[in-house]
């Protein structure tokens, strides 16, 4: 875990603090020193039109982060709305809605997020609503199946023996009791909202090749790998596996600090 979390903090220092503190143009074009290799002035070597990849790379980060963490938050209330709303009603209000999550789950995920992206001008917006408008199944059958548990509770039933409504027991209740989950859902969501960004952006359907992102930086390095240049395609990708292994890890912990219980079990 301790791991996961430097990682994670050097990945938000470096979005933070490296663009402001390395006074390079990261769209600077010097075709003398295009396609250098790694070297002490390039870190990370240039690409095919002598931009220093370590500055491109962060920016890029800085970009496919935005776009993960805004998907994320976007599917989240999504879903957490969805599953809330049917757990908490029941009845033909819940049978209704999870119709149309079996419906949405019936077409793959990348499909129908380059139809909605394809709708769109390229830019980081239509590929946050493209991603998050696909991913928030999981996090809804994971809160509908979570305040249908709380339902049976005995405070549940006191408070609505008491004659509260069907309203508050969901908002004061069920609601503040799933935001754990919910929120373990969204940090999950966020390596896979990257990669996601970075499959349209390698597809030529997610950001402008102009926009440095990892995806679109992976995309313009083809011609390079192809030519024995490994670098230009290398260090993008460390960027993405690096913070979704991280990521990950924290999430995990997460999990097993929320839920002691299923800890307690996979041990046995």
């Amino acid at each position: 875990m301790r791991a996961s979390a430097a990682l994670v903090a050097a990945t938000v220092l470096a979005v933070l603090l490296v663009p402001p503190l390395v006074r390079l143009d990261q769209q600077a074009v010097d075709l003398a020193t295009k396609l250098l290799p790694p070297s002490w002035p390039h870190p990370f070597g240039t690409d095919d039109l002598g931009r220093d990849l370590l500055i491109r790379c962060v920016y890029g980060l800085r970009v496919s982060l935005l776009v993960g963490v805004a998907a994320a938050l976007t599917a989240t209330v999504i879903g957490t709305a969805v599953g809330a709303t049917a757990g908490a009603l029941g009845g033909w209000v819940d049978r209704g809605l999870m119709r149309v999550v079996d419906a949405f789950s019936s077409v793959p995920h990348l499909l129908m997020g380059i139809f909605i992206v394809a709708m769109f001008r390229p830019g980081v917006w239509p590929v946050v609503a493209s991603v998050g408008l696909t991913h928030w199944l999981s996090t809804a059958r994971i809160v509908r199946a979570e305040v249908m548990s709380l339902r049976s509770r005995p405070y549940i039933d006191a408070a609505v023996s008491g004659g509260a409504s069907r309203w508050r027991v969901a908002v004061r209740h069920l609601l503040p009791a799933v935001l754990p989950q919910a929120a373990l859902a969204a940090v999950l969501m966020v390596p896979h909202a990257m990669w996601h960004e970075s499959a349209l952006s390698f597809l030529g359907l997610g950001l402008p090749t102009h926009t440095a992102s990892l995806g679109t930086l992976i995309q313009g390095a083809r011609g390079s790998l192809l030519a024995g240049q490994w670098w230009p395609t290398l260090f993008p990708g460390v960027f993405i596996i690096v913070p979704t292994l991280a990521i990950a890890g924290l999430a995990g912990a997460w999990r097993e600090r929320i839920n002691p219980r299923r800890r307690s079990e996979l041990m046995l």
